[in-house]
């Protein structure tokens, strides 16, 4: 049966294989092996738990198995548009309002995506699918969540410059609208962005 490479990154190769796709987390030279071996092991086994509580709360591929020794994760297919390349070509507003809901949810179980950008979000049909969950975690902490929403903001801000202010207020809304602890992470999300501003002057 044929793969196709479908994504490249600095942890894994994804490759789709009929239905499915592949995500094989790759070797690192720079690492001692058995320190490699470990880390990737772990990581394969934080995504899958992950993913696998996020699947009952939002839209996330399904997990068919994941193999930790031999770091990999094999989940379905979802046959949708990569938000990264089409959000400026669809009702950009009420998509934004629709991933603050979903994004809003994930936080109130205390999930953390840790790479949210528009690259890692599908459209299908109407449905949001959030994808690529290999950097994150669980935490409560309010500062970790404020964090997860700036880095959509800057996503947005890098990828939809012409966009990105109407698409993060979109977003806000609709997080605001589901988030039981939307104020206080809204008001951490800007001693954040002044720790950013802080940090860029020096």
């Amino acid at each position: 049966m044929k793969s196709i490479v479908i994504g490249r990154g600095a942890e894994a190769i994804i490759t789709k294989q009929n239905k499915t796709v592949i995500k094989d987390r790759i070797e690192k030279s720079y690492r001692y092996p058995d320190l490699d071996k470990k880390i990737r092991k772990l990581r394969t086994r934080s995504e899958s738990k992950i993913m696998e509580k996020a699947q009952k709360i939002v839209n996330v591929p399904k997990i068919i198995s994941s193999d930790e020794v031999k770091s990999k994760i094999e989940m379905e297919y979802i046959d949708g548009k990569k938000l990264a390349d089409h959000l400026e070509n669809i009702d950009y507003k009420k998509v934004s309002e629709k991933i603050g809901k979903e994004l809003a949810k994930l936080h109130d179980n205390n999930i953390i995506h840790g790479d949210l950008t528009t690259s890692n979000l599908l459209l299908k049909d109407e449905d949001i699918y959030f994808i690529d969950f290999g950097l994150g975690f669980h935490s409560s902490r309010i500062e970790d969540k404020a964090v997860d929403l700036h880095l959509i903001k800057q996503a947005l801000e890098a990828k939809h410059p012409t966009i990105n202010e109407e698409c993060f207020n979109a977003l806000v809304k609709g997080y605001t609208k589901q988030s039981k602890h939307a104020k206080r992470t809204l008001k951490q999300l800007e001693k954040v962005e002044k720790r950013g501003r802080y940090k860029a002057q020096y």
